[in-house]
């Protein structure tokens, strides 16, 4: 029984014994964030493995065999549930606080509009501004001026000029890319978004959120729950596909995954993307979000017109707004930190290895002559961007990272954010989307993603034509 502590903040009294007679098992008070009662949780699971008789979860004071006139029956549970808590909840009138008074008002579509817009723009200035200034005062002087360096003279001075001194520290070699892209342009801004989403998450803040959106997400088809998963997009598409088992219908989950691949970057490819936009223009970054968000309506528009189905209602459970428990959420943190370097960041440096084999092997000039009608004639990209291209096939972020060694305009600049947002879904996604639905449904999403990324990227750039 946990959260005893909000219980009693509240003015809520549980009769325990009362409420284990009722439910015929041990029932184990419980204050998870600050540890207490585990021992007598873990002591009352040792009794139960050691063979000591539990009634079942139907019997109740004074029915040995669960055979009373409580009894729960398949048509009732609700009934039965609310019988029991009249039971043994006494309400002795606590008093709020203001946790619980703006905990309320989140859920109001005034004020919580203008509050959810107000975290949106100081989430948006913690990730954006704090992950540049961490990068531009901290990282970049340390790949630059301690990290490569050290690494270019210690191959230089042991391996002779060639084919593997390039790989290792060339244009692209794998000891000064990695580096570059991995510590100084990403982890800064995954570090932050880590930061700021376990915050909102162990608060309470998400799930309010979702109640609040449910009537404008259901005008795109989706319930106001489905937000919560969508979000989980912005760390990892993997987890948030996952997570759609979580929907009511077959169709409301294919139509978030859809709508994750499509339009919500990971952390990484936030991270790359903020690096890419912002380093020209704020603007640029708003005007992203902007299409993000209009392509999300879109992809989940036209696939609940295609899918068969209907939209249940929203049953969502609303936890108490605290302040997050300090141990839980640097917990929290640091396995998310920890996953992100070793999980996600291997293939980027799989893909490193082979931007440094395609360059040096001169197949990569091949490739941007071959698709040079497609990179410079439709998008109006340099050739050069055919790297891009190659490397987001493994890692959709390695899309947008080269584009940061070109010198591009505005528009070629928002062009080649456009195409890095809505490539190909990396090998992680796209294995995921085979596991969990099929590989007709992996195989026509992941097309679908890609040819919307040229067709939508080459608009962009024939209309930016006609203003510059």
């Amino acid at each position: 029984l946990n959260m005893m502590d909000v219980a009693e903040r509240h003015g809520t009294k549980i009769n325990v014994p009362l409420l284990e007679q009722e439910l015929g098992a041990p029932v184990i008070p419980t204050i998870a964030v600050k540890g207490e009662g585990f021992a007598e949780l873990k002591e009352a699971l040792a009794r139960v493995l050691e063979g000591e008789n539990i009634q079942g979860s139907c019997a109740c004071a004074g029915c040995e065999d669960g055979s009373c006139k409580h009894r729960i029956s398949v048509g009732d549970p609700w009934e039965r549930a609310g019988e029991i808590t009249r039971k043994v909840r006494q309400i002795t009138g606590g008093k709020q606080s203001f946790l619980d008074v703006l905990g309320d008002k989140m859920i109001k579509p005034f004020p919580g509009i203008f509050i959810s817009i107000g975290i949106m723009i100081l989430a948006l200035g913690v990730i954006v501004g704090g992950g540049k200034a961490l990068r531009a005062a901290l990282l970049l002087p340390l790949v630059n001026q301690v990290i490569v360096p050290f690494f270019r003279g210690i191959f230089a001075s042991v391996i002779p000029e060639g084919v593997l001194l390039n790989v290792l520290i060339g244009e692209y070699g794998i000891f000064v890319i990695s580096f570059e892209w991995i510590i100084a342009l990403i982890l800064p801004y995954v570090f932050l978004f880590y930061v700021v989403f376990s915050f909102l998450e162990d608060s309470g803040y998400l799930p309010r959120a979702g109640v609040m959106f449910d009537n404008i997400m259901r005008k795109i088809g989706l319930q106001g729950g489905s937000l919560i998963t969508i979000m989980m997009g912005f760390g990892c598409a993997v987890p948030a596909i996952i997570g759609s088992r979580t929907a009511t219908t077959k169709k409301e989950r294919l139509m978030i995954s859809t709508a994750v691949c499509f339009a919500i970057p990971c952390i990484s490819q936030t991270g790359a993307l903020i690096s890419l936009l912002g380093s020209h223009s704020a603007w640029l970054l708003v005007a992203m979000f902007i299409l993000a968000l209009l392509i999300l309506m879109t992809v989940s528009l036209v696939t609940g017109k295609i899918l068969k189905g209907q939209l249940e209602p929203l049953i969502l459970e609303v936890p108490n707004l605290l302040l997050p428990s300090r141990k839980a959420y640097f917990k929290k943190l640091w396995i998310r930190m920890k996953h992100f370097l070793v999980e996600a960041e291997l293939p980027m440096m799989l893909a490193i290895v082979i931007a440094a084999v395609l360059k040096e092997t001169g197949l990569l000039d091949f490739l941007a002559v071959y698709l040079e009608p497609l990179i410079s004639g439709w998008l109006g990209l340099p050739k050069e961007a055919v790297i891009a291209l190659v490397l987001g096939i493994v890692r959709r972020e390695m899309a947008a990272a080269p584009l940061l060694a070109l010198d591009l305009n505005s528009l070629q600049i928002f062009v080649g954010a456009t195409v890095a947002l809505l490539y190909l879904p990396c090998l992680s996604v796209f294995g995921i989307l085979a596991k969990e639905f099929n590989t007709k449904t992996a195989v026509t999403i992941a097309l679908s993603t890609t040819a919307t990324a040229f067709l939508v990227g080459g608009i962009i750039n024939k209309i930016g034509l006609l203003f510059i």
